[in-house]
Order: structure tokens, then sequence, then C-alpha cells
């Protein structure tokens, strides 16, 4: 009995395991210097806490200064991040208008 429970064991901890929240790789468009098309780009968390930043954009994590496409993230905040390109700074909301909290 005893050996039938370590063979158990022993094949439940090697199992791979998926991270369910990351997104489907044809998502993941934040690799390289490319441009990241403005209409493609979400927001989806923001973590704070009391030494770090960190916005989770198209499934990638940037923190504060972080290059980011043609710009790089000047702001995080609890429910906004400010990119700064060239031309213009950009606003990425994690509530979007349409959609009530």
């Amino acid at each position: 009995m005893k050996l039938a429970f370590l063979i158990i064991a022993g094949t439940v901890q090697a199992a791979p395991f998926a991270d369910p929240f990351r997104p489907p790789r044809e998502l993941d468009v934040t690799g390289g210097e490319r441009a990241i098309p403005a209409a493609k780009t979400r927001l989806e968390s923001v973590l704070i806490g009391p030494d770090r930043r960190i916005a989770v954009i198209n499934g990638q994590q940037y923190t504060e200064g972080a290059r980011f496409g043609s710009g790089h993230v000047l702001r995080i905040s609890e429910a906004e991040v400010v990119i700064r390109h060239a031309d213009r700074d950009e606003a990425l909301k994690l509530f979007p208008q349409g959609i009530r909290k």
C-alpha cells in the first residue's frame, strides 16, 4: 500500500501545469523593438506594492520607466498606465468608459 502511494505522489509532483492566466501565443505581440498597435494594446491588471509598481499589458509585465514599443511607461496608478511616446502620451485605463466597476 505504501509503495502505491509513493508512486502516485511522485507522479503528481512531476505533472506540468500551464499558467491558466497566460494569454495564447498569438496574442503576445510585445516582443522585440516592434511598435505595438494602439488598438491592440490592453491594460489587464495593475500590481502596486510598497517597493514597486507593475502593469500587465497584453500579458507582459512592465514597470515604470520600462520600454514599451516606441515609448516607455511613464506612470502606473491604481486604474491607469501612462505611456510616453515621442509625440504624445497614451493613457491605458483598467476600466474603460463603457464598463462600470
